[in-house]
């Protein structure tokens, strides 16, 4: 039987499989990006796909110290509009 990765959402600190979180990248030259596919490479954070784990990772910045960067509120608001379904 396969192993199903897991991973721990960066609002809630909850354990979930890898497929059910919203992947965000840091890649080399420092850009965030969303990763739908959850292959781009770089190094990664997950999100619940859920907008208060994203409200309590923004309180808390924990993204930012995970990155070691300040994210941009544009970021935060393409987070948000995956979430919600845009």
């Amino acid at each position: 039987m396969k192993k199903i990765p897991q991973r721990t959402c960066m609002g809630c600190n909850a354990k979930k499989d890898k497929k059910d979180f919203i992947r965000i990248v840091k890649n080399k030259d420092g850009e965030i990006n969303i990763d739908k596919t959850g292959k781009m490479p770089g190094r990664g954070a997950y999100l619940c796909d859920n907008i208060e784990c994203l409200e309590k990772a923004m309180k808390t910045k924990r993204i930012e110290k995970t990155f070691e960067i300040k994210i941009e509120d544009e970021i935060y608001e393409k987070l948000r509009g995956v979430m919600v379904g845009e």
